[in-house]
């Protein structure tokens, strides 16, 4: 009985962490950027975009209310296993692929959703990138196209 109390206690307080989380994304997502900066800067990492309303953001907010529930039917249901599992799971592949975004920034001095673009193009084994963005001028394992490379 006291496994299953603090299976609850756990999901409860985790639910309700990510969900305050969520809503600071979504009501203050300026400033949640600027302290991620601060933060990045402090620790010699990139800076990442500061524009309040992007898809990284919404991604963001997306995983938050995810991560919620999880937690949630984790305490209302704490003889499931699956849920913790799926949360743990979530949590670790989210830490993985932040780790990867922020090598990738740091190789190639990319902004974040700059680090997505460039890991899906090399995962997909793309020989080119077509975009406007001069920040890919740096990466040297793509052929990189401009707007204004196209002759009409």
């Amino acid at each position: 009985m006291k496994g299953v109390r603090l299976v609850r206690m756990t999901g409860y307080g985790l639910a309700g962490t990510f969900a305050v989380v969520g809503i600071i994304f979504l009501a203050i997502p300026g400033k949640v950027l600027a302290a991620f900066n601060w933060l990045a800067a402090g620790l010699g990492w990139p800076e990442s975009t500061a524009e309040p309303y992007t898809l990284y953001l919404a991604l963001a907010i997306g995983y938050m209310y995810v991560v919620t529930l999880l937690a949630w039917q984790m305490a209302r249901h704490p003889d499931v296993r699956a849920y913790p599992w799926v949360l743990v799971h979530a949590k670790a592949a989210s830490a993985l692929v932040c780790l990867g975004l922020f090598a990738l920034q740091e190789q190639y001095g990319l902004l974040t959703n700059d680090a997505v673009v460039l890991a899906v193009a090399l995962r997909l084994k793309a020989d080119a990138l077509v975009s406007s963005d001069k920040a890919f001028r740096g990466v040297a394992e793509l052929d990189v196209y401009y707007p204004t490379d196209l002759r009409l």
